[in-house]
């Protein structure tokens, strides 16, 4: 098995391409994410973040380029060959099945490990039963993290637009994932909520987690991140510490608006 590069390099993408109708989504763009850190993706809208999310959960193929993730070259797999080497997300739209209840929202973050024996699923063994226990409390564990223990019984569908967001993130921590995206993972929610979410991106990182956000709320991009990359009509204009983000003076007019220099 590959290991993580000595310089604790887990992600790292290449000359990644995607066109739609001739039109660049992105156009050679590059970056590294570092184990046990947070890479924030931010940009104006269209600028690419989703799209380099897409192709990196195999959702979409680029046209051309490299994404090699702790050794692996993700460019052709399928989106659940990747999901099985430990890459997990979420989405701009809340991608919850309303009818299910909530714990059965979180337990479809654990597909991978459910197995895939019908000879298995039909006899009931002894080792599926034991899986499914443990399955479900790893479930009831990460909606007792995001505060969610006391509707695991709930449709999803009655939960606030927060609590949803909250379940997204469950969902897709719940697997205990190498690599976590989250595209959008504040949107529509209130200041007391955003701060909430946040709080739960600094403790999913003190675990050791690494996560790459996509973000348009820039104080919460600058409280959480270890790394920012600037995206442009598709391409990368500028990375660094968000510090260095900040003061860039080309990142601050075009993507920060009226946050200052010494914010």
């Amino acid at each position: 098995m590959a290991t993580v590069a000595p310089n604790g390099i887990i992600l790292e993408a290449s000359g990644l391409t995607k066109h739609f109708g001739g039109v660049p989504a992105l156009h050679d763009v590059g970056f590294v994410a570092r184990k046990g850190q947070v890479t924030a993706l931010i940009g104006p809208n269209g600028a690419g973040k989703t799209t380099f999310i897409n192709c990196l959960t195999g959702l979409l193929r680029p046209d051309k380029g490299s994404m090699v993730f702790d050794g692996q070259e993700l460019f052709g797999l399928s989106p659940h060959r990747i999901a099985r080497l430990g890459i997990a997300r979420t989405f701009q739209n809340l991608g919850l099945f309303p009818r299910l209840s909530v714990l059965d929202n979180v337990l479809c973050g654990l597909s991978t490990q459910a197995g895939d024996s019908l000879l298995e699923a039909f006899l009931r063994t002894p080792s599926l039963r034991h899986r499914e226990r443990r399955l479900r409390l790893a479930a009831l564990e990460a909606l007792d993290t995001f505060g969610l223990a006391d509707r695991a019984e709930w449709p999803a569908g009655a939960l606030s637009y927060g609590e949803k967001k909250h379940l997204e993130l469950a969902r897709a921590f719940v697997s205990g994932p190498r690599l976590l995206l989250l595209d959008e993972p504040v949107a529509g929610l209130n200041p007391d909520e955003t701060e909430r979410v946040g709080t739960l991106i600094r403790q999913m990182r003190r675990t050791g987690a690494t996560l790459i956000i996509v973000e348009h709320d820039m104080d919460l991009v600058m409280s959480v991140s270890d790394h920012v990359v600037v995206l442009d009509g598709g391409r990368r204009i500028a990375g660094g510490a968000p510090e260095d983000v900040r003061r860039n003076p080309l990142v601050l007019e075009a993507y920060l608006g009226k946050i200052s220099v010494t914010a």
